[in-house]
């Protein structure tokens, strides 16, 4: 696996991959990886001929009193799964290989609507982060296709309409959230948890599946099944942040004739912050 700093370097690797008529993959992540990030590298090899994994943790989506500095960073364990899961090419460029006049001056993506609700209401501005980053990735890359987890969906369904917005010709494919045995969705910051926050989490996903549940079983006053997940959570001393259930594509608050839908999740177990979500296809 070839490891490089710097995108004309990246690009000069990826002239050559491309006239020799491969089909490149990206899967854009921050780091700390797990078996989930590990999902999406094994999709991108089975959906391309040369995958490029990037590791960069932009501070462009990191809000003010956010874990920017002490977001965990383990480079060695990475390469090694990187490697190990078939990846072609680490990316890891510096924060002034991205931003190379800084963040103040820097233009910025945003996608209107679905970026301002759920996640992009609590923390103003970090989709807009994303965006940016993601579209600069995009364009030093020029990949066939994307691989991106649905742990985060809201931020794949923002990354689908920014990629038709902006006219990328790029195959977005999402992958299942990936989960321990017990049902808690792998993500880096389960890594503050205590042992005993861990067993408190696991009331997320059971809350977003009793609630699913409820939906298919015919249920259709949603704000009160919202409220109902809410007392929840504060039941087994969970501080939620949201709980919505929203149309699947656009992520507005659902309605009763709605056919595909999704729930999402924020809540802070201790002082860390998780999202989870359920899809919850309707047929009748």
């Amino acid at each position: 696996m070839q490891i490089i700093h710097h995108a004309k370097e990246l690009r000069t690797l990826l002239d050559d991959t491309r006239r020799r008529g491969k089909r490149i993959a990206v899967v854009p992540t921050m780091g700390n990886l797990h078996q989930g990030h590990i999902r999406l590298v094994e999709t991108a090899v089975a959906r391309a001929d040369f995958v490029v994994s990037t590791i960069f943790v932009n501070p462009m989506q990191f809000g003010r009193n956010e874990d920017l500095d002490k977001y965990p960073r383990t480079p060695d364990a990475d390469i090694e799964k990187l490697a190990a899961a078939g990846c072609d090419c680490l990316f890891v460029p510096p924060v002034d290989d991205i931003y190379p006049g800084g963040l103040e001056q820097h233009t910025v993506v945003s996608v209107p609507g679905i970026s301002e609700r759920h996640c992009g209401a609590s923390r103003p501005g970090h989709f807009d982060g994303v965006a940016t980053v993601v579209s600069k990735l995009f364009n030093i890359v020029q990949p066939d296709t994307a691989i991106f987890g649905l742990k985060d969906y809201q931020q794949f369904q923002v990354i689908r309409k920014m990629t038709a917005d902006l006219c990328f010709d790029i195959d977005i494919v999402g992958v299942a959230t990936e989960r321990d045995r017990h049902g808690l969705a792998l993500s880096s910051r389960n890594g503050y948890l205590s042992d005993a926050e861990k067993q408190t989490a696991l009331c997320l996903y059971g809350t977003l599946t009793q609630t699913a549940g409820r939906i298919t079983q015919g249920e259709r006053d949603f704000r009160a099944l919202e409220r109902d997940a809410t007392q929840t959570f504060l039941a087994h001393g969970i501080r939620p942040d949201y709980f919505n259930i929203c149309q699947a594509d656009t992520l507005a608050p659902a309605t009763a004739e709605d056919k595909r839908l999704v729930i999402l999740t924020a809540a802070f177990v201790g002082a860390t912050r998780l999202i989870d979500n359920i899809e919850v296809p309707l047929t009748e």
